[in-house]
């Protein structure tokens, strides 16, 4: 991630005043000059960071994971995905879920990019992956999280998108990456 600054568009920061803390969101809202001199108030979701993973078969299949969301009240394709703990890389947080969510371990992984998920209200950034050469062993979620898993022909991830079963932004941003690589 490359920071820019501009004279012209920078916000400065004066003050903050917590409003929530809870166990994945910490929210705020800051007080900031505009380049003209006015204030005004951004509300902020403090979060820290995620990982997310398109995990490949030898086959060319992908594994997607299924899971109800319920800020949008339906089951989910995503890949799989998961916030980085305190002390945690995102490399070392990525082999963590795929093992945890999928059963999947890698042999080879890459590194695509950062993704800014809303940065209109948030500061989370996901890191995304690729990872091959994958092997089974059992899944070994959480005990809140209740995932389905499912591996996907490259033939219908189209086609899903197309008619709006795949719609998560992770997801998108990861395979359209990737088919900008050719890799896809």
């Amino acid at each position: 991630m490359k920071t820019i600054h501009d004279s012209a568009l920078d916000e400065k920061f004066i003050c903050s005043k917590p409003a929530f803390n809870g166990r994945l969101l910490h929210v705020h809202v800051d007080t900031v000059q505009l380049p003209n001199g006015n204030t005004a108030t951004r509300e902020m979701a403090d979060h820290q960071g995620a990982i997310a993973v398109v995990p490949i078969l030898p086959d060319g299949h992908i594994i997607f994971v299924k899971q109800y969301r319920h800020p949008m009240g339906t089951v989910m394709y995503e890949i799989p995905a998961g916030k980085i703990d305190p002390g945690e890389e995102p490399d070392q947080c990525a082999v963590r879920e795929l093992s945890e969510e999928t059963g999947y371990e890698a042999e080879q992984w890459e590194y695509l990019c950062a993704i800014a998920t809303t940065p209109g209200f948030t500061n989370e950034v996901i890191h995304l992956y690729a990872a091959y050469g994958l092997h089974s062993h059992k899944q070994h979620t959480d005990p809140d999280e209740f995932i389905a898993v499912e591996a996907v022909p490259r033939s219908k991830v189209v086609e899903m998108i197309e008619d709006g079963t795949l719609f998560d932004g992770k997801t998108l941003a990861a395979l359209g990456v990737l088919s900008i690589k050719g890799k896809l």
